[in-house]
């Protein structure tokens, strides 16, 4: 461990905030809670720390080189967040001690008000705020009960969700309480925790054995316990990007959330409460377990399924007709029909349209048609081995293309119009994308789009000030709510160097969450935002681009791997007979099939600026002896960024040649 006291001026004899930010490979969202930090800390006595728990994504070199303020802590191994915090804590002097996640953007009156509603309450042991995630939308979790076995029955269960306005079933998130008022809660919201430090020299730091999730719950009971309030105080709002500095909607989310539950129970609970509120978090790890393998396979495959119903239904009405019309006897064309053929049909359009990318965001109605020509060719020639017995009639192919095409196109502009209330689904332009900001600005804004490889259709720009040059601009910031609805905008990007925060979240506020945003920092090369509560935070970033992360060659390399896996247990009698018997690419085949491994894979990775890729059987590097770590490490980049399914498939045919 390591602390760098990067400033020049000697720390202040009094400090009333402390703010402290625990940090993982969250870079970008960490220079843009610091940049709101300085801003809200203005005219304040305020320090802040940043405790770095070994990150590898020079998270630590960007607060050296752009905040010489701060106070940094570079741990060597991720101990975890409650010691990461008490760290900080221990080495901090400000009277009131602020625990703020890197993911956040807080106000420019946020800590001014929080600190004047402090010094206001004495009885006030630790204070939460107004929190609304990515889109602007409130996060319940800005005010929460304390859990109980049947609080944790509801929550768990989803009753809490069924019943949000509820004091009985949805205390969890205290859903009785207005999200508009005042009120003491019991809980603090874990992305921003203002405590007393006074307080905490009474009741203890963080638990440290609790490693992620839990420690606020487990503060806040402890602060309570000692004769104080915890309040909720909506007057000032910040957001959070929910997520992406915790990786939520997983199996492991689930997995250490419900953990730090039961560690919670075993330290505040006795006897058969204990056991009771135990019993009930290993039923819902496995619930919610299942719940998430649920809602992530129904994820994947409804739109399939539908598309599968659409086109068998169109085929069933298609048989009739076709046999009256044509034949001029209804019932000509057997029911077998229905049975054999429509599955097959359905198949080859259906696989059709995801290998060529209708499966794929943003949707596309040219690789969905592009499928459904491709699947029609192939039935043509898989309909000329068909056995006489299931030769219905080539025509019907024709037909079940057209309503195929016209059905699954149709349902996409459903889709598209219910969302958002138009038909026009342009994916070839990109989102209909706004820039709020002054115009030095927003050609930045562009010129990081472009850099980025990122499409949008870029409507214009709003003056953060009234104006009259309505060449530059479409208009002021006060006209933003009218401009939005006239020109169908679904995104914006707000420029943070001309519009204070207060204002920016207000707008995310006003406008709700049909619209996505995003945010430029003043003097950052990467335009932030989240779509919703349930999405990571999301970057346009001016770094490489790299083809092997879009879906289309997500899928290529999956299909090449299993593709490559095949070839080789057609040909192992000939392999064996030649002598060229590899027995790493032989005993590695099982684990490509199930996709535990691919084929190709990166040299030593340890860089999490690469998109994520399975373990390898193999590398892009296979004459390791002539090349300097450096240069191996640069390989990696040269494969993500070039990659194709011959690249892979080259690969392997030299790893099987030189093993």
């Amino acid at each position: 461990m390591g602390i760098n006291y990067a400033h020049n001026h000697p720390l202040l004899s009094f400090m009333k905030l402390s703010v402290v930010i625990v940090n993982y490979n969250v870079k970008h969202f960490l220079e843009q809670a610091l940049l709101s930090v300085r801003r809200a800390a203005v005219g304040l006595a305020v320090e802040t720390w940043v405790v770095d728990n070994n990150s590898s994504d020079d998270s630590v070199a960007l607060v050296k080189a752009q905040f010489p303020e701060v106070f940094l802590i570079e741990n060597k191994e991720n101990g975890g967040f409650s010691k990461a915090n008490n760290q900080a804590i221990r080495a901090s002097t400000g009277e009131y001690v602020l625990l703020l996640n890197p993911d956040t953007v807080v106000s420019e009156d946020t800590f001014q008000k929080c600190l004047a509603f402090m010094d206001a309450h004495p009885d006030a042991g630790g204070l939460g705020v107004k929190t609304i995630d990515g889109s602007g939308a409130f996060l319940p979790e800005s005010k929460r009960g304390f859990p109980s076995p049947w609080v944790a029955f509801c929550k768990s269960f989803g009753l809490s969700a069924l019943f949000p306005k509820s004091a009985f079933f949805n205390w969890y998130y205290m859903g009785h309480l207005s999200k508009d008022e005042t009120h003491a809660c019991e809980v603090l919201v874990g992305s921003f925790m203002l405590v007393r430090r006074s307080v905490l020299d009474k009741i203890g730091l963080l638990d440290e054995s609790f490693f992620m999730y839990g420690e606020d719950i487990d503060l806040s009971y402890r602060i309570v316990n000692q004769g104080f309030k915890n309040y909720y105080y909506p007057d000032t709002t910040i957001i959070h990007y929910k997520g992406e500095s915790t990786k939520k909607g997983n199996l492991n989310y689930v997995r250490v959330f419900y953990g730090a539950m039961i560690i919670f129970a075993k330290k505040h609970f006795q006897g058969q409460k204990a056991a009771l509120f135990i019993a009930l978090m290993q039923a819902a790890v496995w619930f919610r377990a299942g719940l998430t393998l649920l809602v992530h396979l129904l994820k994947k495959i409804y739109l399939p399924v539908l598309d599968a119903l659409l086109i068998f239904i169109g085929l069933f009405f298609l048989k009739d007709f076709w046999s009256v019309y044509y034949f001029k006897e209804k019932g000509y064309i057997k029911p077998i029909f229905l049975y054999v053929n429509s599955p097959l049909y359905i198949s080859i359009w259906l696989s059709s349209i995801y290998f060529s990318g209708g499966y794929d965001k943003p949707v596309s109605l040219r690789r969905i048609l592009r499928g459904v020509f491709v699947g029609t060719i192939i039935l043509s020639a898989v309909y000329a081995f068909l056995n006489d017995d299931y030769r219905s009639s080539r025509m019907l192919i024709i037909l079940g293309a057209l309503w195929t095409g016209v059905s699954l196109v149709g349902s996409r502009l459903v889709f598209h119009f219910v969302e958002n209330r138009n038909f026009r689904l342009s994916t070839e332009g990109g989102k209909n994308l706004l820039i709020v900001g002054e115009k030095v600005e927003a050609l930045r804004v562009k010129a990081l789009l472009n850099q980025a490889q990122v499409l949008k259709n870029i409507i214009g720009i709003v003056a953060p000030h009234d104006t009259l040059d309505f060449e530059t601009y479409l208009g002021s910031e006060e006209d933003l709510i009218k401009i939005t609805h006239l020109f169908n905008i679904q995104e914006i990007i707000f420029c943070s160097k001309d519009i204070p925060n207060q204002r920016i979240i207000a707008h995310m506020q006003g406008l709700g969450n049909r619209i996505e945003y995003r945010i430029l920092p003043e003097g950052g090369s990467t335009i932030i935002g989240s779509s919703d509560k349930n999405t990571t935070g999301e970057l346009y970033a001016s770094s490489t681009h790299f083809k092997i992360a879009s879906p289309t060659n997500k899928r290529n390399k999956r299909v090449m791997d299993v593709f490559i896996c095949f070839i080789i247990l057609v040909f192992i009698p000939l392999i064996i007979i030649t002598l060229r018997f590899n027995l790493i690419i032989l005993k590695n085949i099982a684990s490509v099939l199930i996709g535990k491994k691919t084929w190709i894979g990166y040299y030593k990775n340890s860089d999490k600026n690469l998109p994520k890729l399975k373990e390898g059987v193999f590398s892009p590097v296979l004459e390791k002896d002539i090349l300097n770590e450096s240069a191996l490490q640069k390989l990696n980049y040269f494969y993500a960024k070039n990659y194709d399914v011959w690249l892979d498939l080259t690969l392997v045919w030299k790893a099987w040649r030189g093993c």
